[in-house]
């Protein structure tokens, strides 16, 4: 019964940091769509330097900060909703322990366990910890390491900066005649390798989510660019 614990522990955990890697993946790709499409568009309309690094500074910051305030609710809410489900385990399991036993050692032999093992295995567990066996078993959660909506706002804040710093500072730094083309090589190939990495993590075939991340930053890079084309243009 320890091997079969350490096992679903240590997969939970595999789980639980593919998860993480995938969202930072995410994060990144957002920063380098949204700081791309901006800085871009602001570049189609002018050539000026300390513009362009307004703008991208400006779009860095916010989407940041709104990532890591949108990643700090959902995650806050998913924390309040498993912490709720724990106090009403518990509250079960002090009100009607006899049928907490019966309804742990049925989810046991529908994990393919035979019933005297399945029996034998809750009343184990029960003694042991009965609140974690079924947090575990019945809701698929770890009591002793819940979901944290700090290391998530953190997470997405920073994979977010990583990725804008990347078309921010590729069209800052250079030339102004190679700035163009520098930052939609340097995002194109960039989106092309956070494509790969989702796809690798998820166990998808690579070369659709590579062409789906570059043919959309592609598009959102020459929207932008041609409505600052049209702006300067018009004279706006």
């Amino acid at each position: 019964m320890t091997e079969s614990t350490q096992d679903e522990t240590h997969g939970g955990s595999l789980g639980e940091r593919l998860n993480w890697l995938r969202a930072a993946v995410l994060g990144a790709n957002d920063g380098i769509v949204s700081t791309a499409g901006l800085v871009v568009g602001v570049a189609g309309a002018t050539d000026d330097r300390t513009a362009l690094l307004t703008a991208g500074l400006a779009g860095l910051l916010a989407g940041s900060m709104s990532m890591a305030a949108g990643e700090y609710v959902s995650v806050s809410t998913q924390r309040d909703s498993e912490k709720a489900a724990l106090a009403q385990e518990k509250r079960e399991l002090r009100e009607r322990p006899q049928a907490e036993l019966e309804e742990l050692t049925g989810l046991l032999e529908r994990r393919g366990l035979s019933e005297d093992v399945a029996r034998e295995a809750a009343v184990q567990l029960t003694e042991r910890d009965a609140l974690k066996a079924h947090a575990r078993v019945e809701l698929g959660i770890d009591p002793d390491d819940l979901t944290n909506p700090w290391h998530a706002a953190w997470a997405s804040f920073l994979a977010f900066t990583a990725g804008a710093l990347l078309p921010l500072l590729a069209m800052v730094l250079p030339p102004a005649d190679w700035r163009l083309t520098v930052t939609v090589v340097s995002v194109l190939t960039a989106l092309a390798l956070t494509g790969w990495s989702s796809a690798h993590l998820g166990a998808a075939a690579p070369t659709r989510a590579v062409l789906r991340n570059t043919a959309g930053g592609a598009l959102a890079m020459g929207v932008t660019y041609v409505a600052g084309t049209l702006l300067d243009a018009a004279g706006a």
